[in-house]
């Protein structure tokens, strides 16, 4: 450990003073930062539920891409049958790697833009609603009908996605085809042989669905807790209230979003011919109806219920 100072001396006559700075001070300056303490704490939060629920991912991603039974016990067993009870736990490494960014950068984000736009109309309500304008340009938008809350959940979502996607997509190759990508390196490299397409398998379904499914999770969980406490006369509210006003914002926001979850899936570990939103939709219907665009959708909502609620 070094000293805080370090003196070098030479018979008396020549001395230097080196003052190092207080690492522990710094670090708990810069763990005050209110962006810096969301990141970390939306990291933590997210690295715990993932943990946790790594089997039922598991399930639920073999599921949506069409592999094996078509309920969560069958799935259960398979895996358990074919892989061992590791299995129920196939690319949760990866998996705990991508979540701690995209949980943190989520919340980071959304605070942000929430704040961002909340400022914007207030200031909009004090120069009494005059549409604002810029190099003579006038955006003739009034901003008292756009919300805070789901402007910054469509924010969060994509800009995690956009960061975060090729870890999930390695995640997912390895968690349905455990026997062609064994491992990370071996993922890795056959991602790779593919190109950016490899890497970003996926993305144009992944961002379009994002948009419904954070948009509406923000936007119910707020409302409903705001309305809630309004109507109960609270300032906040306790853990089992919270769990239920989660569980129901993720539920409705996981059945919205859906079919283009079913999508991005195949179209990410290459369940399908096809290399397009439309074309891979249009495949799961003629092969199994429009309920194999809900397929796993139970197992789903199970998760984001769990999630929501955590």
């Amino acid at each position: 450990m070094l000293p805080k100072e370090l003196e070098l001396e030479k018979e008396g006559v020549l001395e230097f003073r080196i003052k190092l700075p207080d690492a522990r001070e710094a670090m708990k300056g810069f763990l005050k930062n209110r962006e810096v303490a969301e990141f970390v704490s939306g990291a933590l939060a997210g690295a715990m539920t993932k943990a946790v629920l790594a089997p039922l991912e598991t399930i639920r991603t073999r599921m949506v891409v069409g592999v094996g039974s078509k309920n969560i016990a069958g799935s259960f067993f398979e895996i358990v049958e074919q892989q061992g009870c590791q299995g129920l736990w196939a690319g949760n490494a990866v998996n705990m790697l991508r979540i701690i960014p995209t949980q943190a950068i989520e919340l980071c984000t959304f605070e942000c833009v929430n704040r961002a736009v909340s400022s914007a109309k207030a200031k909009y309500k004090l120069d009494n609603g005059q549409q604002k304008s810029w190099v003579d340009i006038s955006l003739g938008l009034p901003l008292s009908w756009i919300s805070p809350v789901a402007v910054g959940g469509a924010a969060a979502g994509i800009v995690s996605t956009l960061c975060c996607h090729p870890l999930e997509v390695l995640k997912d190759r390895i968690t349905v085809n455990p026997e062609v990508y064994g491992d990370v390196r071996l993922a890795l490299q056959k991602m790779s042989e593919e190109g950016f397409r490899g890497y970003y398998a996926g993305i144009s379904p992944t961002l379009i669905g994002m948009l419904p499914y954070s948009t509406c999770y923000y936007y119910m969980y707020e409302s409903i807790k705001k309305s809630y406490c309004g109507a109960k006369k609270k300032s906040s509210l306790n853990r089992a209230e919270l769990i239920v006003i989660g569980a129901l914002s993720g539920f409705t926001a996981s059945t919205i979003s859906f079919p283009l979850e079913v999508a991005r899936k195949r179209l990410m570990v290459g369940g399908t011919r096809h290399t397009d939103i439309m074309g891979a939709l249009s495949e799961v219907v003629r092969e199994d109806g429009l309920k194999g665009l809900y397929r796993g959708w139970g197992a789903s909502c199970l998760k984001a219920e769990m999630e929501g609620s955590g």
